[in-house]
């Protein structure tokens, strides 16, 4: 039975070493945190779920892969940002009568899940406006803004130099004021605009 204060690379080795247990315990201390990542990126809870099964079961594939270079964690938000790329791909490919004849049938969209251990959370509108954020600047800002990740962490797992991080999360956050019309400064006043939040995955 894997010790759940395990660290990461050790279940990751018990694993391949025949381990089954040891990548439940991963996917019990990641789950959450890789469905919010993926309900910010593509706005629809079924489409979150998706991403993140997705991403668990290209983890499962991969796992051997793993070297442990970059925390697991890190490795494990990575294959979660492409797995919704992926998702948003498949997404604007349907055709446009079929995406109509789901919203339809989906009605509004339902705000984003919340953990109500955490204190804050996005508001709906700001969520909204943030969908309509450029998929790489909204990438850096869930990471960095909502998640709370540092900036170093934020570059392994998008694969850029910290400096276009901090690039693409100023011009994420001029998009994202536009988007609210509001101006950049307005924005970090507004308290359910930035900080981390967390929510829990609807089974």
């Amino acid at each position: 039975m894997p010790d759940r204060d395990e660290p990461d690379e050790d279940l990751v080795r018990r694993y391949l070493s025949g381990d089954a247990g040891a990548f439940g315990t991963l996917v019990e201390r990641h789950e959450r945190r890789m469905y919010n990542l993926a309900l910010r990126m593509t706005g629809r809870e079924e489409d979150a779920r998706d991403a993140t099964q997705d991403a668990f079961l290209t983890a499962l594939r991969k796992l051997s892969s793993f070297r442990g270079e970059a925390a697991f964690t890190t490795w494990m938000h990575r294959v979660t940002v492409n797995a919704c790329y992926d998702l948003l791909r498949k997404r604007q490919r349907a055709p446009l009568l079929d995406r109509g004849s789901d919203e339809r049938e989906r009605g509004p969209e339902p705000p984003p899940a919340r953990d109500h251990a955490e204190s804050s959370d996005l508001s709906i509108d700001v969520q909204r406006a943030l969908l309509q954020v450029p998929e790489d600047f909204r990438t850096v800002m869930i990471l960095h803004d909502v998640q709370d990740l540092p900036y170093e962490q934020v570059a392994a797992i998008v694969g850029v130099p910290v400096g276009t991080v901090k690039s693409r999360l100023h011009r994420g956050r001029v998009a994202l004021a536009r988007a609210m019309g509001l101006t950049a400064p307005e924005l970090r006043e507004r308290p359910d605009a930035a900080g981390p939040s967390q929510g829990t995955m609807p089974r």
